[in-house]
């Protein structure tokens, strides 16, 4: 499903795997990001843009994922929302991962296109549900037509139209051409809970039999001809520099062909994986530890339950707290969570074909479109001019939540020609990654005629939410560490 070597443009890819086939949109009534273009000419067979469902000429079923699998099911679970309101053939069901495109598929709940917050199903769960059932719509009512009788003594199952009066029936791959003419409806009907054949009901997962059988194609799978790898060393300090790089052993190991040296990291680019691994070790590296090369974890702890001691903003508040907890026999309890990293099974990894005028992606992400937009701005495209493939991902946990990989990456393919693909090593991947935060937890408690009278939790640490969508930020109370 995933391209593995440079394609043309999307519009081309739409343009002509689309010809022949009924492509078939919906309306998110709840954000204006989701509100269709005006459709093209309806005769080209095709609607768009909200496109998740396709269906070709041969009876295929192809789904559109507006979401990401990385092992969490939703490439089966969405699909069966879909086919469940489209009464789709379940055995001609086939997905494919939605293209970089923050208009077209951005998550209801999270307003961006990302997948995240274990809301996949939640957040598209209606919205899926209106596109099949728009979908059984518009093919009921193209067989309907071809009949000559009325829509509503029409059902679907299993990938066609039924008139049990007549006893006839339709395939959808015979009516996806008149489908094409069909307006869509604006508020199709939903099926009854008690209707449903697919949901709820056990089915084998779609992405099992490839990752049985070894042809599953993650991030780092892809390959690109004449393909270089490159592994690289980041400044071990937040905010330091390099302040030296010894490269002459690393160019001494066979297959290493370059090094390239940036202000806060060095990446060695070989053949192969093994001989860039070998050429980074072989550099002898001086990092300068820059303005918080001072801060360790003594310090962060330290600052932290300082800060814990102060009031911060209200979450929730029952009664006369501040009165209960002035009264009676108090109890008081430190906790701490330290850093932690996601260890992502599939290392971190991106690879990249940059020329002057395009850039082209190839990983496993979370967030499609940031990783375009991100990558536009590090080399200095055109939105327009940067592609992503997006595969299947081996472990996020959030890790792919973030485009730091991308951006090594593009910076690294602007000194080097042609394909190149970024993989970090174990170590570089646990050192630099973005960790889940630490918090401390402080909880006070009073007791009064031996049960809990007053109870304060005060939880610090630093805010996600504030750093990666900041708009859903809503208060701030800085730790100064200099």
């Amino acid at each position: 499903m995933t391209a593995l070597a440079v394609s043309p443009s999307r519009r081309a890819v739409l343009s002509s795997g689309l010809a022949g086939g009924v492509l078939l949109a919906f309306r998110l009534p709840a954000f204006a990001v989701n509100e269709p273009e005006q459709p093209p000419d309806s005769t080209a067979g095709k609607f768009a843009p909200n496109a998740f469902i396709r269906i070709d000429g041969s009876g295929k079923t192809i789904f559109v994922m507006p979401q990401v699998e990385m092992g969490q099911g939703v490439y089966t679970a969405l699909p069966m929302i879909l086919a469940e309101e489209l009464d789709a053939d379940w055995n001609s069901v086939v997905f494919e991962h939605a293209p970089a495109n923050e208009k077209l598929y951005a998550n209801p709940v999270l307003t961006v296109q990302a997948t995240g917050n274990s809301n996949s199903v939640r957040a598209f769960w209606k919205p899926l549900r209106q596109a099949g059932a728009a979908a059984r719509a518009m093919l009921i009512g193209a067989a309907a037509k071809e009949w000559n009788v009325d829509p509503a003594s029409c059902t679907a199952a299993d990938g066609k139209v039924i008139h049990s009066a007549s006893g006839r029936t339709l395939p959808y791959a015979a009516l996806v051409a008149a489908a094409a003419q069909i307006p869509p409806p604006k508020d199709p009907p939903l099926k009854d809970p008690k209707q449903f054949k697919i949901i709820g009901k056990p089915v084998k997962r779609l992405d099992t039999p490839a990752k049985a059988q070894g042809k599953a194609v993650y991030g780092i799978d892809a390959m690109l001809p004449g393909m270089k790898f490159a592994t690289l060393a980041a400044c071990p300090h937040f905010g330091g520099k390099l302040a030296h790089c010894n490269d002459s052993g690393a160019k001494k190991i066979p297959g290493v062909r370059q090094v390239v040296v940036l202000d806060d990291l060095v990446a060695v680019v070989g053949d192969h994986m093994w001989a860039a691994k070998k050429g980074l070790d072989a550099l002898k590296l001086m990092w300068d530890p820059g303005p918080y090369g001072h801060v360790d974890s003594a310090l962060i702890w330290k600052e932290i339950a300082k800060a814990s001691e102060r009031t911060g903003l209200v979450a929730k508040k029952i009664g006369d707290a501040d009165k209960a907890l002035a009264e009676g026999e108090k109890f008081e309890r430190h906790y701490q969570m330290p850093f932690l990293a996601h260890a992502t099974m599939e290392p971190i990894n991106c690879t990249v074909h940059l020329t002057n005028d395009s850039c082209e992606i190839w990983l496993g992400t979370q967030i499609m479109a940031r990783v375009q937009s991100t990558a536009a701005a590090t080399a200095g495209l055109p939105l327009e001019k940067v592609i992503v493939h997006n595969h299947l991902l081996g472990g996020g946990f959030g890790r792919r939540l973030e485009p730091d990989m991308v951006v090594k990456a593009v910076r690294i393919a602007k000194h080097v020609d042609g394909p190149l693909k970024v993989v970090w090593t174990r170590e570089e991947d646990i050192q630099h990654d973005l960790y889940r935060p630490v918090y401390y937890d402080r909880l006070t408690a009073t007791l009064k005629d031996g049960r809990i009278d007053g109870w304060l939790d005060r939880v610090t640490g630093p805010s996600i939410v504030a750093r990666w969508l900041p708009p859903a930020f809503t208060g701030n109370h800085n730790i100064d560490f200099d």
